[in-house]
């Protein structure tokens, strides 16, 4: 269980659900976990769980929209680490599952500020330390909700944001790939047991869906140094690394 010994690990929204399962199992395969999270204790409450294993995670109690907080954090694990190992972009948000022409602007504002704008903001910081890892790997947990081939009514925000996201992954795959160590990999857990999922389909019984806990033992695999694919899409619910398809 020591895969990622001595690797630098940040975990964005790990406070709860699939990012507080992400960032328990990377740790108990030996990396130094950078938990971020907007909730203090929560952060708190993972902070003695990981300790409990007799591992060390380092806190970082921050929203993912707050952009210059983002920059000041490179500049922090530059002066302690002088690189990032894994860059784990968990933070989400679903928004209103309602009609496009009825969305609040200032929720859409918010959808896509958390679920894409944030995860820019994190690579123009964090890809000089990803490169100069001997290994970076850089996972987006992405969803089905933004490329299916019919899409669903009423999921817009969302599914228009991890659309957005998907393309992101590639684009910095594309960038990356042949020139240096860093490796890309979207993933869609599927439907798990999470109160966004709970949210999102209140008629459904969580307890016939598999938990973050089931899920984050997958991730650990392409955070790993001996991953070497780029810009692939991991589908936990079939177990497939998958290449993106083109339209139809």
């Amino acid at each position: 269980m020591a895969r990622l010994e001595n690797r630098i690990a940040l975990v964005t929204g790990a406070s709860r659900g699939i990012g507080r399962a992400i960032a328990l199992e990377l740790a108990k395969n030996g990396a130094h976990v950078l938990a971020m999270a907007r909730t203090q204790g929560a952060l708190e409450e993972l902070d003695d769980d990981i300790r409990a294993m007799g591992r060390e995670c380092t806190l970082i109690p921050c929203d993912v929209t707050d952009y210059e907080a983002i920059e000041r954090l490179a500049g922090a694990i530059h002066h302690r680490w002088g690189k990032l190992d894994i860059l784990v972009a968990n933070a989400g948000v679903l928004g209103s599952i309602s009609p496009l022409a009825h969305i609040d602007p200032k929720e859409w504002d918010k959808v896509l500020a958390v679920n894409v704008t944030a995860n820019w903001r994190l690579i123009r910081a964090l890809d000089p330390l990803l490169r100069t890892s001997d290994a970076g790997r850089l996972v987006m947990l992405s969803s089905a909700a933004g490329n299916r081939a019919e899409m669903r009514a009423y999921w817009g925000p969302y599914a228009i944001s991890k659309a957005a996201l998907d393309a992101m992954a590639r684009t910095y795959a594309a960038e990356t790939k042949n020139v240096t160590n860093v490796r890309v990999t979207s993933i869609n857990p599927g439907p798990l047991r999470t109160k966004m999922r709970a949210a999102a389909m209140t008629n459904e019984d969580p307890m016939t869906l598999k938990t973050p806990e089931d899920f984050a033992p997958s991730v650990v695999r392409f955070c790993a140094p001996d991953w070497t694919e780029s810009g692939k899409v991991y589908d936990f619910p079939t177990d497939k690394v998958l290449s993106f398809q083109g339209p139809a």
